[in-house]
């Protein structure tokens, strides 16, 4: 299995096969988001997707958080602001995203965690956007991802208030998929790691992009895509390989061809 890092200030990149894993790398700050880590984060998805070689992608942090908001800074325009969307390079890797949740995800940090595919919690965390009793809205997606998510109500009661919620109401609203405990939480993100590797890259990536366009346009336009993708993964060698494999009883071997 080949292994590889990149050297960063706040994050850790490391890949080994099919698997890369991205931990903010702040503990004694709470992995804060500062705008180091922003440029740090968007270059790590670049690096994940021009690589083939990775399907699957952990998200996690360092020490007792996994997030436990923003520096204080002010924004001036609206360029500034984009420039301390770090969810945004979470939302465009390609490959399938695990947030392995280690501990509390407040603000800018929960705005991490939606970006991801899957969210895997320690039962110790807490989970909150009190962005508005500071007087400012979330930032990096946290209005528009959150009620995807959860839903209006929920997503309404969580940003009006402010209030912080603990792991148990954020998997009973939706908001996580599963709670472990603390020293159950590296099995459970391999668990599914290893899940996500073993399929086929190419119906995987377009499994991915087909939720994540079709939540943006109406039924029957995302029905059309869901068929047009379909049409698309007929003439991959993926798809012959899990035909062979079912015929001749064995696991397959995907290519991602």
């Amino acid at each position: 299995m080949t292994e590889s890092s990149h050297i960063f200030k706040t994050i850790l990149l490391s890949r080994a096969g099919p698997k890369a894993r991205i931990a903010l790398n702040r503990p004694r700050a709470g992995n804060r988001v500062n705008p180091s880590m922003t440029e740090e984060l968007a270059q790590a998805a670049e690096f994940i997707n021009q690589d083939d070689s990775t399907r699957v992608v952990t998200l996690t942090g360092q020490g007792q958080s996994f997030s436990s908001g923003w520096e204080r800074i002010r924004f001036d325009s609206a360029e500034e602001l984009a420039r301390h969307r770090a969810a945004g390079a979470i939302a465009r890797i390609q490959k399938p995203v695990v947030a392995a949740i280690n501990g509390d995800a407040i603000g800018q940090g929960l705005e991490l965690a939606l970006a991801a595919d899957i969210r895997i919690a320690v039962a110790t965390a807490h989970f909150g956007m009190p962005q508005v009793r500071f007087g400012v809205l979330p930032w990096d997606g946290g209005t528009q991802r959150l009620p995807r998510l959860v839903g209006r109500a929920h997503a309404l009661a969580l940003l009006l208030t402010g209030a912080v919620i603990d792991a148990s109401e954020a998997l009973r609203i939706g908001l996580v998929h599963q709670v472990v405990e603390p020293q159950q939480l590296e099995a459970a993100t391999d668990s599914a790691v290893e899940q996500i590797a073993s399929t086929a890259p190419v119906a995987e990536r377009y499994a991915k992009e087909t939720v994540m366009k079709g939540m943006d346009m109406t039924l029957e336009q995302g029905l059309h895509l869901e068929a047009d993708l379909n049409i698309l993964l007929h003439t991959t060698g993926d798809r012959a390989e899990g035909i062979r494999s079912f015929r001749e009883r064995r696991p397959p071997k995907f290519s991602g061809q």
